[in-house]
């Protein structure tokens, strides 16, 4: 899954407005918010270049969650599968995913891959955003403890979730489908996906929401708990998990920097679907902290796919839930999303796009 380090603390939706020339009012969390972001970037980048992103023909700024949703990017990184075209990708370490959030919302990065939830969000604050590309399909579990076997079971337990993520949309839309109500249940939102296991096992959360090979490894450790949701259940197979967003001026300012790192993807998919070993030989450790055997898991159960333009009324279908949660105040339109440089980019490379397993034609 996308970052799995968030905590309640949500966007600082009034700093992107304000960065962004929308109105928003000043406050002391803004001042705090933009003094973290230009120390980030200074770590970040090294010394020498500003905190601003920027589409210089030969590097592009990005940041990234932790889960396989991220596999491509993470893939393309390490290999550095955009270069040969002539951009660099960079990456932007984030504290939280709120700041990996709102750094895009302020323009301090020119793309990111997150839950599609985070970015409804974003795009709703009114950030000048756009989906140009997918991330990562299915991967989401609801597991609960032993005993807590039908929906109805959950009335009055903790769930153990990440605020604004699709990890939260998945129990609500599940207890929806169930008839039973989200505030019927008690939400504790965790600050990391190791946080949030740990404290499933020990009995300090009842049922949580998380992604594999967590979900998996709890099924094992954790002798009669239940898997109650894979996802497919309530939204069916191949629902999308994250997306790759960009700021929408970098289409118009540098749309060939922006193909080279979706071609850089499309390139680092094409070998995790062929070479799903070499791939993870790559990334588990500098990218991925866990086992290589928990790994070849999560390849499975959550593949990294760039071409999500079957999944676009999921996506925008997904909005009613943020609506009813009180996350957005309307519902984004098509206009959120623009896959017109990845069709480009899929048309100019049919040589590669061709060999591709998951895909939406």
């Amino acid at each position: 899954m996308c970052d799995r380090y968030g905590s309640s603390a949500l966007p600082d939706f009034a700093a992107i407005s304000s960065a962004q020339g929308l109105g928003g009012k000043g406050s002391g969390r803004r001042g705090m918010l933009k003094a973290t972001a230009a120390s980030v970037l200074t770590m970040a980048i090294g010394p020498g270049l500003s905190g601003a992103a920027h589409a210089a023909t030969g590097s592009l700024k990005s940041t990234h969650g932790t889960g396989f949703c991220n596999l491509n990017l993470f893939l393309a990184h390490a290999l550095q599968m955009a270069r040969a075209d002539g951009t660099e990708i960079e990456f932007v370490n984030t504290p939280t995913s709120a700041e990996m959030v709102t750094f895009l919302g302020m323009g301090q990065v020119d793309l990111g891959l997150m839950p599609y939830t985070s970015f409804m969000a974003l795009f709703n604050a009114g950030a000048p955003v756009k989906i140009v590309a997918g991330g990562g399909i299915e991967g989401c579990s609801i597991v609960a403890r032993p005993g807590l076997d039908t929906p109805e079971k959950l009335r009055g337990k903790t769930l153990g979730t990440f605020q604004l993520d699709t990890l939260e949309v998945l129990p609500y839309d599940y207890l929806k489908k169930h008839g039973v109500a989200f505030r019927d249940v008690t939400v504790r939102y965790m600050g990391n996906t190791p946080e949030a296991v740990e404290a499933f096992k020990a009995g300090a959360i009842d049922w949580i929401c998380t992604i594999e090979p967590y979900a998996t490894a709890l099924i094992n450790d954790v002798p009669g708990s239940v898997r109650l949701s894979d996802g497919r259940d309530i939204y069916g197979p191949g629902y999308t998990d994250c997306v790759l967003a960009s700021r929408a001026s970098l289409i118009q300012e540098n749309p060939q920097a922006l193909k080279n790192v979706i071609k850089g993807m499309f390139r680092a998919q094409l070998m995790a679907e062929a070479q799903p070993q070499a791939a993870l030989d790559k990334l588990v450790g500098p990218y991925y902290k866990t086992s290589m055997e928990n790994a070849r898991i999560a390849m499975q159960k959550q593949p990294a796919v760039v071409d999500a333009r079957s999944q676009t009324d999921f996506i925008l279908s997904r909005t009613d839930s943020l609506v009813e949660m009180g996350y957005i105040t309307k519902k984004p339109t098509r206009d959120a999303i623009d896959w017109t440089l990845l069709e480009q980019v899929i048309a100019e490379n049919q040589d590669i796009y061709s060999q591709l397993k998951f895909k939406s034609a």
